[in-house]
C-alpha cells in the first residue's frame, strides 16, 4: 500500500498550529514582563501557524487511514518539523542568532535533553526563557500524544502514533479510547506542573521561575533560569526538597499516578517497575551520601556544610537530587558531582544508562528493561539446569512473551552499539576519551550535562558544528525509542506492500 503523504502533512501542519501557539503564549508573557521582545515572539508565532494552517488546508482532502509506517514518519518528521520551527524565535529576537546553535537547544529542549549552548543564561530577555521551557514541557509527554487527543475532530484514529511515541516496551491504557488516554494523561500532567509552581513560589522562588523550573522538572528536562541552574538555591534546601520530589514524580509511570487517584494503590505498590525504581534510588542515594559526607571535596562540589547534622542532611539531599537528577535524566545540577571522588563520576556515568519508567517523561532505557533483562538473566542459569522445562519471564505475576523479551534484548544491544558508534562520532572531532563518552551517554539518554569538557557546570558552546548536528541526531534517537528513527533507515520500510 502507498504511503498516505496527505495525512502525513495534514498532520504536520497541525503541529505547527499548535507550535505557533505556545510561541503567542510566550508572547503574551513577554508583554507582561516588557522585556522588548514581544513582537518577534508574536511574529515568530504568526508565521508558523500560517505555515501549519496552509499546509492543513492544502491536505484537508487526504485518505482518513493511518498505518504504522504513517504513523513513524509522523512522529520521527514531526520532532524533526517542530525542532526546526521551534528555532525561530531564537532567530528572530537574536537571543541564538546562529541556526546550528538555535537547532540544537531546541532539539535539546523538545528531547527533553536540557544540554545548553548558552553561556550567560540570566542575560536572555524573559520570553526567549520561557520559551525555552516550554520546549521541555511540549516534548515532556509528548507533543504527538497530545495532538492525538484531538485526532477525533480530524476523524483519524491516533493508535498508531501513541505506540510509536509511548516511552517503554509497554503500553497501559487507561481507557479503551486512545484519545480519553491522551487527555488523561495530559491532565495529570498539568496539574502536577501547576501544583509544583505554587510550591515553588511558596518556598521562595519568583513566580517566573517557579513555573519555569516545574514545566523543566515534569518533563525531566533541566534547562533553568539561572547560570548556576538549581545550585542557585542551594541555601534554600526546602526549593530542592521540592523539585526532588516531582522529579521522582516524572520518573514513574504517569498511569500509576491515574491509578493513586483512582484510589488504587495498592496497584501502585504492587508494580515490580515501580518498587524496583524506588530501590534504585534508595540504594544509589545511600551511596552517592556516604561518599559525599565522607570522601567528597566539598569546597570544590559546593556542597554546603555548616555544622554536623547540616553535613549529613547536605549530604544525603545532594545525593538524593544528583541521584534522582541522572536517573530520571532531568539534568539539574546542586553542585558539579565530577569534582567529588573519581568513583562518583564512574558512578552517575554509569546512572546515564539506567532511565527511569516505562510510561514516563524520562529518556534512558528505563528500569522495566532493566528488570526483564536481570529476570532473564537469572532464568538462564535454570534452563541450563532443566533445558526441557518452559520458564517464561514473569513480570506483575504475569508471563511475558518471548517476543518481548527479544524486543527488550534487540533494544539494549542496539543502544548500546548506538552508545559506541556515538562516542566513535564525538572522537573524530578531536575530543577527548572522557568527553566524547559522556556526550555519547548523555545526548543518547536524553540526561544533560555530561563528562569532561561538557560536565555539569559547562555548556556545549564549544561542541565543533557537525558535534552539534551528531548530538541532535543522538537525541532524536534516543527520545524516539531508537526503533522509531533506525526503522527509517531501512530498505523494507520504504517499499510498498
Amino acid at each position: 500500500m502507498k504511503l498516505n503523504y496527505k495525512i502525513i502533512f495534514h498532520f504536520f501542519g497541525l503541529l505547527l498550529l499548535f507550535n505557533g501557539g505556545f510561541m503567542f503564549l510566550a508572547a503574551l508573557l513577554s508583554l507582561c514582563y516588557q522585556d522588548g521582545i514581544t513582537l518577534d515572539l508574536a511574529l515568530s508565532g504568526l508565521v508558523i501557524v500560517l505555515l501549519g494552517a496552509f499546509t492543513m488546508i492544502t491536505t484537508r482532502k487526504h485518505r482518513k487511514e493511518m498505518n504504522k509506517r504513517e504513523g513513524y514518519l509522523v512522529v520521527a518528521f514531526g520532532w524533526i518539523i517542530m525542532a526546526l520551527s521551534g528555532t525561530l524565535p531564537y532567530m528572530l529576537t537574536e537571543a541564538i542568532p546562529s541556526f546550528t546553535n538555535a537547532f540544537f537547544e531546541t532539539m535539546s529542549g523538545y528531547t527533553t535533553t536540557g544540554a545548553t549552548i548558552l553561556s550567560d543564561i540570566e542575560s536572555l530577555p524573559k520570553g526567549i526563557l520561557f520559551w525555552r521551557s516550554m520546549t521541555h514541557w511540549i516534548g515532556g509527554m509528548g507533543i504527538i500524544v497530545l495532538a492525538i487527543a484531538i485526532l477525533p475532530l480530524l476523524g483519524i484514529g491516533g493508535m498508531q502514533m501513541f505506540a510509536a511515541e509511548a516511552p517503554g516496551p509497554n503500553t497501559d491504557k487507561l481507557h479503551p479510547r486512545i484519545t480519553d488516554t491522551a487527555k488523561r494523561l495530559w491532565l495529570i500532567y498539568f496539574g502536577y506542573t501547576a501544583a509544583e509552581t505554587i510550591l515553588l513560589n511558596i518556598a521562595g522562588m519568583s513566580f517566573f521561575d517557579a513555573i519555569n523550573h516545574a514545566m523543566c522538572t515534569l518533563s525531566t528536562g533541566g534547562f533553568s533560569t539561572k547560570n548556576a541552574s538549581i545550585a542557585y538555591w542551594n541555601g534554600q534546601p526546602m526549593i530542592q526538597y521540592i523539585i526532588i520530589f516531582f522529579m521522582f514524580l516524572a520518573g514513574t509511570n504517569f498511569v500509576l499516578s491515574y491509578y493513586i487517584f483512582k484510589g488504587r494503590v495498592a496497584k501502585v505498590f504492587g508494580d515490580e517497575e515501580f518498587k524496583l525504581y524506588a530501590k534504585f534510588i534508595l540504594g544509589f542515594t545511600i551511596v552517592a551520601a556516604l561518599l559525599i559526607y565522607f570522601r567528597a571535596d566539598v569546597s570544590a562540589s559546593s556542597v554546603e556544610h555548616p555544622m554536623v547534622w547540616g553535613e549529613a542532611e547536605s549530604s544525603i539531599r545532594h545525593g538524593l537530587f544528583q541521584v534522582l537528577a541522572i536517573v530520571t535524566t532531568t539534568g539539574f545540577v546542586t553542585a558539579d558531582f565530577t569534582a567529588w571522588t573519581p568513583f562518583l563520576v564512574v558512578f552517575f556515568f554509569g546512572l546515564m544508562f539506567l532511565g527511569g519508567s516505562s510510561g514516563s517523561t524520562s529518556g534512558g532505557v528505563k528500569v522495566v528493561r532493566h528488570l526483564i533483562l536481570i529476570k532473564n538473566g537469572f532464568l538462564e542459569f535454570k534452563r541450563s539446569l532443566h533445558p526441557s522445562a518452559i520458564i517464561p519471564v514473569r513480570y506483575n505475576q504475569k508471563s511475558i512473551s518471548g517476543d518481548i523479551v527479544f524486543n527488550v534484548l534487540g533494544f539494549f544491544i542496539l543502544y548500546m552499539l548506538s552508545f559506541i558508534i556515538g562516542a566513535l562520532v564525538f572522537s573524530m572531532f578531536q575530543l577527548d576519551f572522557e568527553s566524547a563518552i559522556g556526550l555519547s551517554a548523555s545526548s543518547l539518554g536524553n540526561v544533560g550535562p555530561a563528562l569532561g569538557d561538557f560536565g555539569p557546570v559547562d555548556n556545549y558552546a564549544a561542541l565543533p558544528t557537525l558535534g552539534k548536528w551528531w548530538a541532535a541526531f543522538l537525541m532524536l534517537l534516543g527520545r524516539l525509542e531508537l526503533f522509531t528513527v533506525l526503522i527509517l533507515f531501512s530498505v523494507s520500510f520504504w517499499k510498498n506492500r
